[in-house]
Formats: C-alpha cells, sequence, structure tokens
C-alpha cells in the first residue's frame, strides 16, 4: 500500500535563547501540519512523536495542547534520527493497514552548548562508539560529537588526499541555500576564507563547519490513498521507498568513517533503490544528514550521489547545488537551518514535499518529481525516505 504524505507543518528554528517550551514548539508544528492537509486532529488514528531531551509521554504533552484524542501516541528516541523513526513507523502503519491517518511530529528543546550526558549514574548508550573511538585515536578535551565526525573528516581527507577546504565549500554553499529559507536561523553568506578562520573546535572542523544547538518542531500527516481520496485531499506526494537501518560489527571495526554511520546509509540507500528501482542519479533533490561538513562530504558517497573518492569533483564542479545535478540541503541543511534532533528529520520532509509541490519559492528545485531524504543518529539509526510526486493524465 502507497503513503501520502497529506500535510506538513514545520515551525521556524530558533537559538536555544529565542525558542519557546517543546510543548508549545510541537503544539505549533502539528496545528500546522492538520492546517495544511485540511483536517482536523479527531481525522487521526494515531500518533508518532520523535524527540531526545525531554521526559516520557512528551509526545502527549505536544498533542494535548490541540486537543487530547484518545488515541495511541507512541514517543520515540533514536538520536538525531528520532524524527524520521516516527516517520518510518507511522508509514508501516500506514502500509501494514492499522491505521488510514496517523500525525508524526518531531520537536526538540535544546540547550545552548555543545551535546554532553545527561546522566552519570549509568552506562551511556554510545559507549560502544567511545570505546572504539578511544582504542584507535588520542583523547582529546573536544565535544564528543566533534570528535566522532573530526575523526571521520580526517581520515577522508588522508584516504582520499584532499584539502580541506572542501570541507569549508559545503559550509559556504548551506549559508547560501539557507539565504532563501525563512525558516532558517543562520541565513547571512560566508566565504571560505570566513570558515577556516572560525575557532578551531577538532580536528579539520572549525566553528562554521559544525551545526549549532537549535530548538524547533515539524510534523507530517501520513494516510492511505483511500482515505485522502474520501476526504479529498491532495494525494499527489508519496513514500516511495524507505528503509531504516542500525550497526553491524563492521561500524565498530575501527574505521573513523565507518563508525559514524556510513556504512548503516549506504545499506539504507541501497535498499531504497532496490525497492524503488530508481538510479541516484536520476534524483534531482536531497536532503541529508550535514551535521558537520565532513559528513555532508561522506553522506553524497554513501548514498551513491557519486562514486567512492570524489567527492571532492563533485563539489568543485557544482553537482550539489542548483545548476548542478542533484541539489542538496535547498533548505540550508542541519549547518544554516538548524539542527533540533527530533525535528530534523520531519523539517526535511517538509521541505522535500514543498520541493515536489512546486511551492518552494526561491529554493525551488525545478521539475522535481523525486526527491531523497537522509537521517541519521548515531547510536546508531538511519532512515532513508525516497518521495515521488505522482504526475497524473
Amino acid at each position: 500500500m502507497t503513503t501520502v504524505v497529506a500535510g506538513v507543518g514545520l515551525v521556524p528554528f530558533r537559538t536555544p535563547r529565542q525558542s519557546e517550551t517543546y510543548d508549545k514548539l510541537g503544539e505549533q508544528a502539528i496545528r500546522a501540519a492538520l492546517g495544511d492537509a485540511r483536517l482536523d486532529v479527531t481525522d487521526l488514528d494515531q500518533a508518532y512523536a520523535g524527540y531526545v531531551y525531554a521526559e516520557s509521554a512528551a509526545g502527549q504533552t505536544a498533542l494535548y495542547g490541540v486537543a487530547p484524542t484518545g488515541i495511541p501516541v507512541i514517543n520515540t528516541n533514536n538520536y538525531c534520527a528520532s524524527g524520521s523513526t516516527a516517520l518510518w513507523l507511522g508509514r508501516q502503519a500506514i502500509e501494514s493497514g492499522a491505521a488510514q491517518c496517523v500525525l508524526v511530529v518531531g520537536f526538540e528543546q535544546m540547550a545552548p552548548g555543545a551535546i554532553g550526558s545527561v546522566y552519570t549514574d549509568r552506562p551511556e548508550s554510545l559507549w560502544r562508539f567511545a570505546a572504539t573511538r578511544d582504542a584507535h585515536r588520542p583523547p582529546s578535551d573536544a565535544p564528543p560529537a566533534a570528535r566522532y565526525f573530526g575523526d571521520a573528516g580526517q581520515a577522508y581527507l588522508d584516504r582520499y588526499d584532499v584539502d580541506v577546504r572542501l570541507f569549508a565549500e559545503v559550509a559556504v554553499k548551506a549559508r547560501r541555500h539557507a539565504g532563501a529559507n525563512p525558516f532558517a536561523v543562520f541565513r547571512d553568506p560566508i566565504t571560505v576564507e570566513d570558515v577556516l578562520a572560525s575557532p578551531h573546535v577538532y580536528g579539520p572542523l572549525t566553528r562554521l563547519q559544525c551545526c549549532p544547538p537549535t530548538c524547533g518542531a515539524a510534523a507530517a500527516i501520513l494516510c492511505t490513498p483511500e482515505f485522502a481520496r474520501s476526504h479529498g485531499l491532495d494525494d499527489s506526494i508519496v513514500i516511495r521507498a524507505q528503509a531504516m537501518t542500525s550497526d553491524t560489527a563492521t561500524t565498530f571495526a575501527g574505521d573513523a568513517i565507518e563508525l559514524v554511520g556510513s556504512g548503516i546509509a549506504r545499506r539504507a540507500a541501497d535498499a531504497v533503490y532496490e525497492a524503488s528501482g530508481i538510479d541516484p542519479r536520476h534524483v534531482p533533490v536531497v536532503e541529508l544528514h550535514d551535521c558537520f561538513t565532513a559528513n555532508e562530504i561522506i553522506s553524497y558517497e554513501a548514498l551513491r550521489l557519486t562514486p567512492e573518492g570524489t567527492s571532492d569533483r563533485f563539489v568543485s564542479d557544482g553537482q550539489n547545488t542548483y545548476g548542478g545535478r542533484t541539489v542538496t540541503n535547498p533548505s540550508g541543511g542541519l549547518l544554516s537551518k538548524g539542527h533540533p534532533l527530533g525535528a530534523t528529520g520531519l523539517a526535511q520532509c517538509a521541505e522535500l514535499v514543498w520541493q515536489l509541490r512546486g511551492t518552494a519559492g526561491a529554493r525551488q528545485v525545478e521539475g522535481a518529481t523525486l526527491a531523497l531524504q537522509h537521517n541519521l543518529g548515531l547510536g546508531s539509526a538511519c532512515v532513508v525516505t525516497l518521495y515521488e510526486r505522482l504526475v497524473r493524465a
């Protein structure tokens, strides 16, 4: 059964000092998605909520701001892939026949500064990742996420003998795209020199190559084609294929690039391409998980957008932006739009739905009928989703 994306909603992302609380953010995103779909909350059969930094049952708290409906509400916590995990579960509910119309929502109220541990009296969920990292690399006081992706970035530079300016170009492109996105946090243009001169964080990474802590929310309404038709909804945007993966032993074999999810992203992407019959070279727009500039470069290859070791050429030839083959992160991505962990996957969904509808304004990728989403959370979870706009005679 096909899953229709009938409506999407997005709350403009903000820095922690400027943001409302998570329950208000989630409520606003839910109302926006319901309004976009032209549905009432009473039309929903189920709800799935993704977040990281909130107490248990926070999804109910956000939904009850609209109305307490009595429907099942399932909460998911998969680090940065929490929103897409909710999306994956919602699609499963639709395609299994368990529900006709579901809400998926993601939200996050983050604290200023780098992400750190919350609990000190129990094992960290990433302890296997830390043990693998520490067995192969010297200790550092840098933020943990920057260490993982900085090590992966340095491994990429060493493996393919490319210049660190490659990563800086990604940050410049992200700001250029974000300049046309009113939902983005950072919209002012920057140069490669600005990026490289910003404060050093770890390895090849500077501050302007790291996504900022951000607050925000996004939501989507998923339904069956039959439900869409019976309610007079737009049923032209569908999920063509979707896959979700977690780690295998390869992740912990010592390779810094594998440790940050390149392998699980490749497996998820390959499953999507096999299920859909789509060649990745024919996908004109992609929202991918650029939590750090290094991960965007690594993800180009993991998602088969360019062959292994050729991201330098992919960027220098302008194939990753407007006028090229694959416009990556037209929203500005996590680097410029912001990265409220639980909201990111559904914000990507909203951007791609707008692109496929042809309503993305100055960010529009002309003629797009296919769009790919990649959302990664260490720990690990990777969700890759292929959307399609159905063109009917």
